[in-house]
């Protein structure tokens, strides 16, 4: 599997549009020595000519546009973007579907539960039916493979397969509790298992840090993209006083407390990648105590551009 990291940073990236913080100014003024990031976004392939997209961002379109890989063929009309697969119904993860209303046959793996809230209650978003044929959503059973790309005859480990595993988030506030209320609540957000020639990736961009059963996910992956979007749980609160914590947001802080730094995962070969990176979090900058320690401690970070192969 190939994965392609189009976009690293949290909702507004890298720096956010309407933030004067440090980081946000130091990277503007090119005096904090960090990258600047789109809001995150992925895409995997097995052969390099059909791609999977992981989540849509409101960057996609110039995420799209920044790789060869998603040039069409000369002269037609077409992509080499083959489906969608969702994670959550979270603005920053749906957005980027309105940039694709002009798409080929296109298919949008999900949940129910999200299909529900993009077809039921957003009418935004049926611009998507207006393709010919319209979009096809396709549903994501829970803690079961499914084949995206169903294996060849000749080699039963071949082709793609996807498992959605429940992460105990909830739905985004702008779902209306009547909906909210008829809706499975374990599909509200969910963390994805690929699996090719017996090669796994676990991507998360978005750990609730409610229980710890996607713990074994990432042991039994070779290649783990998870969130790693605040550095602490109060850490917009000591910016913004009255903010709300890393975990009242749905994610699982780095450090502190059962910070997923803290998580005793069994030694493994999993390679760990941390993105979803917010604007104040300090492992931004490349030369921080808080990066030494991520790097130290075996992870990653991810940032636009990065490519990564299993």
């Amino acid at each position: 599997m190939r994965v392609k990291v189009l976009g690293s940073a949290a909702g507004g990236g890298f720096p956010q549009w309407n933030c004067a913080c440090a980081q946000c100014m130091g990277v503007r003024s090119g005096t904090l020595k960090a990258r600047a990031r789109t809001q995150t976004q992925s895409a995997i392939s097995t052969d390099g000519s059909r791609w999977f997209l992981l989540n849509a961002s409101p960057d996609l379109r110039q995420q799209i546009l920044s790789s060869a890989d998603f040039v069409p063929p000369a002269g037609s009309r077409n992509t080499p973007i083959n489906a969608v697969v969702l994670t959550s119904a979270d603005v920053d993860a749906v957005m980027g579907l309105l940039h694709l209303r002009e798409f080929q046959p296109l298919q949008i793996f999900s949940t129910i539960a999200v299909r529900r809230i993009l077809t039921e209650e957003n009418s935004l978003f049926r611009v998507l039916t207006r393709s010919h044929p319209p979009v096809k959503w396709e549903t994501l059973p829970l803690d079961r493979l499914m084949p995206l790309i169903p294996p060849s005859p000749a080699d039963r480990k071949s082709g793609l397969f996807c498992k959605a595993v429940p992460l105990n988030g909830t739905f985004p506030d702008y779902v209306s509790e009547s909906l909210r209320n008829s809706l499975s609540q374990e599909e509200a957000v969910i963390g994805l298992t690929f699996v090719s020639n017996e090669k796994k990736l676990f991507y998360a961009p978005n750990l609730p840090g409610t229980g710890d059963h996607w713990v074994r996910s990432v042991e039994e992956s070779d290649l783990a993209i998870l969130d790693g979007t605040f550095w602490k749980d109060d850490e917009l609160n000591a910016i913004r006083k009255g903010s709300k914590s890393a975990r009242e947001m749905g994610h699982l802080p780095l450090w502190g407390d059962r910070g997923l730094l803290r998580q005793h995962f069994r030694p493994s070969k999993t390679r760990r990648v941390l993105v979803h990176l917010n604007n104040t979090n300090p492992v931004l900058n490349d030369e921080s105590p808080e990066s030494r320690i991520v790097r130290d401690a075996g992870w990653e970070i991810a940032y636009d551009g990065m490519e990564l192969a299993i």
